[in-house]
């Protein structure tokens, strides 16, 4: 009867997922030599050959496919194991690996770990602010417990098969403008369509907030954006209306309160809206999980509504 080590199915699991040795030995903190070693064992355990060469790379043989199969399921029911054990003992402890997007993780991540820490100091949390294309990924190899990201109205996320979605926020999309717009002087709505000219800011391009930039200018304005300047950083964009002119479309949890720098706008044609969802993994979850999904919620509940609203006259 062949007996499985969890660390070597982990591996094979990850090759099958990231495709190459230096994929997985990057992502798991090994190098490529010793992962290499580990699945030579692997095989010796199991007696059929798992790895061939392809190219200069490596990839599956069916056998390795089959037990990679089979390890991505074992790997869930050892998760889901440890976390009923540590239920049943009552310990609050272990590591919490969180990732979210910028406004997520400075308005809800960061006071999470802050009460964490001060109400369960046996709880290791660690952050990383990570867009939802990266982050996804991770959270299904388990590199990463939960994740908090967004969408668009009009731009629907993947919602990939052994993950859990749950709504935590929602909140309008407002015109950011420099003060000097001709726009942006009466305090009103202002209409997309009429921005045709305008130089844009948005994030990269493949993120749901590109797109959305994108796909509401092409509905509502019937044109496309300039979209001359790309950052994931909204300060960087906001940087960018004050300093060069540009205009940018931004969720109110990034906006500045009370800045007379920028003048931010409604939209005059529809109501444009951000859903902030946290994503956790199928199953259930240890109480370090737990604990942490409880203070996102709680953390959720304060944030402010209507932060950095300006109708009136950004000069006054």
């Amino acid at each position: 009867m062949v007996s499985f080590d969890l660390r070597r199915l982990r591996l094979l699991h990850e090759l099958r997922e990231r495709g190459t040795l230096g994929a997985v030995a990057a992502a798991l903190g090994y190098s490529p030599s010793a992962v290499s070693q580990q699945l030579a064992v692997l095989e010796k355990e199991v007696g059929e050959r798992l790895l061939e060469k392809a190219g200069r790379g490596v990839r599956l043989t069916d056998a390795g496919l089959l037990l990679a199969g089979h390890a991505r399921t074992l790997l869930a029911a050892a998760e889901a194991a440890a976390a009923d054990l540590a239920a049943l003992a009552g310990d609050v402890r272990g590591t919490v690996r969180a990732c979210g997007l910028q406004s997520a993780t400075r308005h809800i991540l960061v006071p999470v770990v802050a009460r964490l820490m001060a109400e369960y100091p046996l709880v290791r949390t660690e952050v990383s602010e990570t867009e939802l294309e990266q982050a996804l990924p991770e959270l299904r190899l388990g590199a990463v417990d939960v994740v908090i990201s967004d969408e668009y109205d009009g731009h629907p996320r993947p919602r990939p098969p052994g993950l859990r979605f749950a709504l935590l926020h929602e909140e309008p999309l407002r015109l950011v403008l420099p003060t000097a717009h001709p726009l942006a002087a009466a305090g009103d709505p202002v209409a997309v369509s009429a921005l045709r000219d305008d130089v844009w800011a948005a994030s990269d391009a493949g993120t749901g907030h590109h797109d959305m930039v994108v796909g509401t200018c092409r509905s509502l304005g019937g044109y496309e954006p300039d979209v001359r300047h790309r950052s994931n950083d909204a300060d960087v964009q906001l940087e960018l209306v004050r300093r060069t002119g540009a205009v940018a479309l931004l969720p109110e949890l990034t906006l500045p309160t009370g800045d007379p720098t920028v003048a931010v706008r409604e939209v005059a044609e529809v109501d444009v809206r951000r859903r902030l969802v946290v994503v956790t993994r199928d199953g259930p979850a240890a109480p370090a999980l737990t604990a942490f999904l409880a203070a996102t919620t709680d953390q959720v509940a304060l944030l402010p509504t209507g932060a950095g609203v300006d109708r009136g006259d950004p000069n006054g």
